[in-house]
């Protein structure tokens, strides 16, 4: 196994320092990566899971607005599901090109659900809040929360969290719930705060944007990617990122990189 696996602070789930973003899988319309991509057929997924599990990664990031990815991933994962760490969302829906959110308890209810469903299990090991950035609002003044607590008391999800877009909101959510999911790479460093105060209160944390949707990364050397797991290591407490990706030697490249920062860390 190269890469390191911990505990979300809290819980009892033991997750890879690396996680499988799966937006890829399952749309290539309205995403702000730098090139554009066909979807990958079920094969290509196939080995791609094969080789995570290899690697030793066993958190698959997915979404109900990622497209088909949901429904791949269920078909793809029969018979696998005890490897996995299955973390969903709800909030926000793709649909005819254009994203539309609905935070009620009907909402909610039904989009985990679907998420069973789809990813064929009974239970969800983590479900997070898709945020439209008004965070707080979100937060405070819809019924999301409530109805992602009461899922998790009736065993449907394992653990709940947060995918926003503002240090206020990261820490609001950090309140009530179990992860936090940040942007922080090199060039945005504002959420830095999220991430300490998580580490203090024994609250999971899970970086998005490692390298600004591959931006940062477009025409530059591997060693970047090097730099920028560097850079997210030096700030104690986070329990995983999650890069996206459709090509094992990209994936097979972030587990070593990220296994060799994870090592030569400073310890804090």
């Amino acid at each position: 196994m190269l890469v390191p696996r911990h505990l979300i602070p809290g819980t009892t789930l033991s997750i890879s320092l690396l996680g499988l973003g799966t937006v890829k899988f399952g749309r290539n319309q309205g995403v702000k990566y730098p090139t554009a991509f066909e979807l990958p057929n079920d094969q290509a997924i196939s080995e791609l899971l094969d080789l995570a599990r290899d690697l030793g990664i066993n958190l698959l990031d997915t979404a109900p607005a990622y497209g088909i990815s949901e429904e791949r991933l269920g078909k793809l994962l029969a018979g696998q599901r005890h490897h996995w760490i299955l973390s969903t969302k709800t909030g926000e829906e793709f649909e005819d090109g254009a994203s539309r959110f609905d935070f009620s308890a009907a909402h909610t209810q039904a989009s985990v659900e679907r998420s069973l469903k789809r990813l064929r299990t009974d239970y969800l090991d983590l479900v997070l809040i898709h945020s439209n950035g008004d965070d707080l609002a979100v937060l405070e003044q819809t019924e999301v929360v409530p109805t992602l607590q009461r899922l998790k008391r009736d065993g449907k999800v394992r653990a709940i969290g947060f995918s926003g877009k503002t240090v206020e909101g990261g820490l609001a959510a950090l309140q009530h719930l179990d992860v936090a999911m940040v942007t922080y790479n090199q060039v945005e460093t504002s959420e830095a705060s999220v991430i300490r105060y998580a580490y203090a209160h024994q609250k999971g944390i899970f970086i998005k944007k490692a390298f600004a949707s591959g931006h940062s990364l477009h025409g530059a050397q591997h060693d970047s990617v090097s730099t920028a797991f560097e850079h997210i290591l030096s700030v104690p407490g986070v329990t995983s990122i999650i890069a996206g990706t459709i090509n094992p030697k990209h994936l097979k490249d972030n587990a070593t990189r990220l296994a060799a920062a994870w090592q030569n860390r400073s310890p804090h």
